[in-house]
Parts: structure tokens; C-alpha cells; sequence
């Protein structure tokens, strides 16, 4: 630790021990105060943060909830639920920029970030497939099928189909599951080999299928069987 850092002393405001200590030292509910920027009467905003997330459970839940939901709760209103929303779109913004720019294979971190901001709170499944270039590079994403609460039925060619019209020489594919469980099924496993056998006729690997529920994430290539 650095000698010279001032030692947080509790009562100061989340900003200054940010620009104090660095973002990563605060809480899950000094950040959220952050962005919330005020409370409300009899309440100050690190109350209001901590009450939001023992209601939600987490920084996760806050941030998937629909605007009905935000409005519900003592304290929020439109300007904050528009703070949290415009908060969210910027990180997945970002990790999109990144992504573009960096070979996935090298920071598949950013890949899990981007695919668990994008996918963990639809309410239906989306199936999504990253394009990509020779060198790693995401050309474009694509939400490419839609379904219910349990099920989204895929159909390979079209997934090929698109990958030729972008030039793209390798896929990850990625979906999630609503029930915020992320073991893949067997039918995951089965669309996935039938995805990389269409996608061989034509020269085009599937690198990985990320399976997103909740806050967690799986990887096939992972678990080896890609």
C-alpha cells in the first residue's frame, strides 16, 4: 500500500475518496451514490444507495430494472432511472469500442463484460453472434434470433449467410437464459455443433458460445467442448 494515500476517514463523500484512492476502492454503494448524485428528503444518497441495493440485491438487479420498477422505489424518479440507464449504455458502449479494436481470444474478459451488459436482463432469450475478422477483431454483433422465456429457435444458414455478407472469418456465438441459470442444455450443445459444421463448409470457425444467466457466464471453449 502507499504510504503517501491519505487513510479514508469514514464520513467523507464517496467522490473524495475516489479521487483519493481510485474507483476500485469504493463499494458497490458508494458508486451507486455517485451517479445517483442526491438523496432525498430525510434520507441522504449513501442511504438511498445502500436501501437500493438490500431492496435489489445487488448493483446487477438495480441496473436490469425496467422503469416502472426504478420509479416504484422512495427516492427514485425519471432523472435517476435516466442516470442509471445512460450509466449502463456508456459501459456497454465501451466495451463494444474495446472490443473492436482488441483480438478477443487475448481479453476475454471484455467479451464476458460486453456479452453479460448486452444479454443478462432480457426477459426473453436473444441468440447473438459476434463477427469477426483474421485477426480476432468484432466486425459487428448481431442479435440474430428472438424467442420466449425458455427457447429461441436458431437456424445455421442464416448465421452463415451473414457471416459471408460481413467478410467475417470466425463467430463467437452467445445467448441467455432468462431463468438466470447458465448451464448449457443439451440443446445449446446440439445447435452449437450444428452452427460449426455449417460454418466448415465455408472455412469459418466458431471460437466459443457464451451462455449467460444472471451474473454468471459460461464458456464452452472452457469446458472444452468447442
Amino acid at each position: 500500500m502507499n504510504n503517501n494515500k491519505k487513510i479514508w476517514q469514514e464520513g467523507e463523500g464517496p467522490r473524495e475518496k475516489l479521487i483519493e484512492m481510485g474507483a476500485s476502492s469504493l463499494s458497490d454503494c458508494e458508486l451507486l451514490a455517485i451517479f445517483l448524485r442526491t438523496g432525498v428528503r430525510g434520507m441522504n444518497v449513501m442511504a438511498l444507495a445502500e436501501s437500493l441495493v438490500a431492496h435489489f440485491g445487488s448493483i446487477y438487479e438495480i441496473l436490469a430494472a425496467d422503469y416502472n420498477t426504478i420509479i416504484g422505489f422512495h427516492g427514485m424518479g425519471a432523472a435517476k432511472f435516466a442516470q442509471l440507464s445512460a450509466v449502463t449504455e456508456l459501459s456497454q458502449r465501451r466495451y463494444a469500442e474495446q472490443l473492436a479494436c482488441e483480438n478477443v481470444l487475448l481479453n476475454p474478459f471484455i467479451t464476458r463484460q460486453f456479452l453479460q451488459n448486452l444479454l443478462s436482463h432480457r426477459e426473453r432469450e436473444v441468440f447473438l453472434v459476434l463477427f469477426l475478422d483474421n485477426q480476432h477483431r468484432v466486425i459487428r454483433h448481431e442479435e440474430m434470433f428472438a424467442g420466449t422465456i425458455s427457447s429461441v429457435e436458431i437456424h445455421p444458414r442464416e448465421i452463415v449467410r451473414e457471416a459471408m455478407k460481413v467478410n467475417a472469418t470466425a463467430l463467437i456465438l452467445a445467448h441467455n437464459h432468462p431463468s438466470g441459470k447458465a448451464e448449457p442444455s443439451f440443446a445449446d450443445k446440439r445447435v452449437t455443433e450444428q452452427i460449426i459444421k455449417a460454418c466448415q463448409l465455408l472455412d469459418i470457425r466458431v471460437l466459443d458460445h457464451f451462455v449467460v444467466g444472471g451474473g454468471e457466464t459460461v464458456s464452452f471453449a472452457e469446458r472444452g467442448w468447442i
